[in-house]
């Protein structure tokens, strides 16, 4: 993924020492209510979490060693699952941890910053109502379907969207409540106005037809996004407005679209690789893998920038997450590349950069997402994504070793090599972590959803028995972060996905098709367009919510330019990467500047060579397949 993972103002606000509670909420009786969701929620999300960790380790046990399949665990795994991003959003949206544009909103006064935070916690609360009648119609037609293995009635498994609706509608309430009455009354007043008005103009606007996609997906989204409301909150409250206002399809079928795309398995490797990543760093992987490389040519000029480029590549290997990886990273390596003379607007262009180059490395949350909604091989991917990575860290190589002229090697203490030898022992068990998912992945022993168990597993046993470093404290935190995180990614998919629904019933898709196919320069042309289309989209709307809406549309126009649908997943990933990690609107950018603890100013001119030097490397990916593609065999399915 991405990083739109951290809210930058909230990760910004706690490295100046601000101590604002995770709701934003400040009246007693408001944030004891809020309190009170989250300790009957957070628990339970937990509690499945840890379940959905068990169902499928038990699952390749039994399938592997025993021999003996269980039917029931993918389809109690998958039910599970619809609760867990249920009730995550749910965390997420009590935490302030959904992902949203945040460029503008930081650079507004704080007045401002609170009409658009009363506008945001509106439009939730509208996208609730308005979502909630559909989804209780929804339920009862789920009432009589079955599923095939347990034989459990599909409404207990729809409930979880009706449950988190209530709570996330009782939660946006409290916002407006608990905001200043001078700021929330006139915000409430001039969008109920706004909303009767739209309702007044269904009749004219039913006839404008294709207009009414840039009124709703272009102008409302993007209104949205800018001022900070959640991207999927945004996106959802889009596409039910737009519906109900321009068309007579009944709401319940936009329930029925986000459903279907959170329900499906191989998007239940998002959490448990988020949560692998949250372990490898309590258990002492990633220190011991960065004091490694660390050892080997931290020493010589310019050694640390390409100490960070290692460990960001190592890292993202193993965990997944790109917050996670430059939050492991990050304070390991700063405070020595600081006391050398780096300042920290180059450290954090650096790390930004890193993130970018490091998106298309297993198991990335970006490569599992873009094969789960495209039907693209994810083992495809796991291969493909290495090579084009390794090549991006090279480009950023020279970089470094370019702006790292009054790097102050003579402080730097050359370790023996013993010390070395030392090192790199110690840091090999998790160096054999991402060997042993690949293995297992490769070698058909495990799903690319199953095998982020044999990790989690993996980790537990080196950080007890190993590193003896595992805090049982720091565990909840974890699975609590987990669950958050992936209620954010998932509110994304679903609603994304109806979204991109309504943009293909409306002949949008067909229309897309036949604009780029027109497009000068044959494949080559049309690989240019999607480079600055996917960066840009990347930028605007983070990589996630970005493919999964995106994704579908382009990916069968790509295959009729004969582009192989591998090659075109890597580049746009990459691609996607760049646009977010660039300043001023990329959000990653924002998170890394709030975990490096700089100024997002100070850093935004020094970052252009940076992000330069990984579109050279993309340029090169893009117009060379076999960088992609060279080695790749057959792939077992996922």
């Amino acid at each position: 993924m991405a990083v739109g993972e951290i809210d930058p103002v909230a990760a910004t606000e706690a490295a100046e020492g601000l101590e604002r509670p995770p709701s934003g909420l400040w009246r007693p009786w408001t944030r004891a209510i809020d309190r009170a969701i989250g300790a009957v929620v957070e628990p339970i999300a937990a509690v499945i979490l840890v379940v959905e960790v068990a169902i499928l380790a038990s699952g390749v046990f039994s399938r592997y060693v025993l021999h003996n399949a269980i039917v029931w665990t993918d389809e109690l795994a998958t039910i599970l699952f619809l609760w867990l991003a249920m009730l995550g959003a749910v965390i997420a949206y009590r935490r302030r941890e959904h992902m949203r544009l945040t460029a503008l909103y930081r650079r507004r006064p704080a007045r401002q910053q609170q009409i658009f935070d009363a506008i945001a916690a509106f439009v939730v609360a509208a996208f609730a109502i308005e979502l909630m009648p559909a989804s209780y119609r929804f339920l009862l037609q789920e009432t009589i379907d079955l599923t095939p293995a347990l034989n459990i009635p599909r409404s207990y498994v729809v409930a979880a969207i009706i449950v988190a609706l209530i709570l996330i509608l009782i939660m946006s309430l409290l916002r407006l409540i608990d905001a200043d009455p001078k700021i929330s009354v006139p915000v409430v007043g001039v969008a109920i106005v706004i909303s009767v008005i739209a309702v007044l103009l269904h009749p004219f606007l039913a006839p404008l037809g294709n207009f009414n996609l840039v009124l709703f997906f272009v102008v409302l989204v993007g209104a949205l996004i800018t001022i900070g409301v959640p991207i999927g909150f945004a996106f959802g409250f889009a596409t039910l407005s737009y519906l109900a206002l321009t068309t007579t399809v009944p709401l319940n079928t936009v329930v029925g679209r986000m459903d279907e795309g959170v329900s499906n398995l191989v998007l239940l490797a998002v959490p448990l690789f988020v949560l692998l990543g949250l372990l490898m760093e309590i258990a002492g992987i990633a220190s011991r893998l960065v004091n490694a490389i660390a050892a080997l040519i931290g020493h010589v000029r310019g050694g640390l920038g390409i100490v960070l480029l290692g460990a960001m590549y190592l890292v993202s290997g193993i965990s997944g997450s790109k917050a996670a990886d430059m939050a492991a990273i990050a304070p390991v390596l700063f405070p020595e590349m600081e006391r050398r003379g780096q300042k920290r607007a180059e450290m954090i262009s650096l790390l930004s950069a890193s993130g970018a180059m490091s998106e298309t490395i297993p198991p990335s949350l970006v490569l599992i997402i873009i094969g789960s909604v495209t039907g693209v091989s994810i083992a495809a991917l796991f291969t493909a994504g290495l090579l084009p990575a390794a090549i991006c860290a090279l480009t950023l190589v020279f970089v470094v070793l370019w702006r790292s002229k009054d790097d102050k090697v003579e402080l730097a203490a050359r370790p023996s090599l013993p010390a070395i030898v030392k090192a790199i022992v110690i840091a090999i068990p998790g160096l054999l972590l991402p060997l042993v998912i690949r293995a297992f992945v490769l070698g058909g022993v495990a799903t690319a959803t199953e095998v982020s168990t044999v990790g989690i597993i993996y980790t537990i046993l080196v950080g007890v028995l190993i590193y003896r470093e595992f805090p049982l404290s720091r565990i909840y935190p974890c699975l609590r972060e987990t669950c958050a995180l992936t209620g954010a990614i998932m509110l994304i998919i679903a609603t994304a996905t109806s979204m991109g629904w309504s943009l293909t019933q409306s002949g949008f898709a067909q229309q897309l098709a036949d604009s780029l196919k027109a497009a000068p320069g044959g494949a080559a042309g049309f690989m240019a367009l999607s480079i600055v289309l996917f960066t840009v989209l990347g930028s605007v709307l983070e990589g996630i919510p970005a493919m999964v809406l995106f994704g579908p549309l382009l990916f069968p126009i790509a295959k009729q330019f004969g582009v192989n649908d591998v090659h075109y997943a890597i580049v746009a990933i990459i691609a996607m990467g760049i646009g977010l990690f660039a300043p001023p609107l990329g959000v990653g950018y924002y998170g890394a500047c709030a975990i490096g603890k700089a100024s997002p100013d100070e850093a935004a001119i020094r970052v252009i060579p940076y992000l330069g030097a990984v579109l050279l490397g993309l340029i090169l990916i893009a117009y060379v397949p076999w960088l992609s593609t060279g080695f790749l065999g057959k792939q077992p399915g996922q």
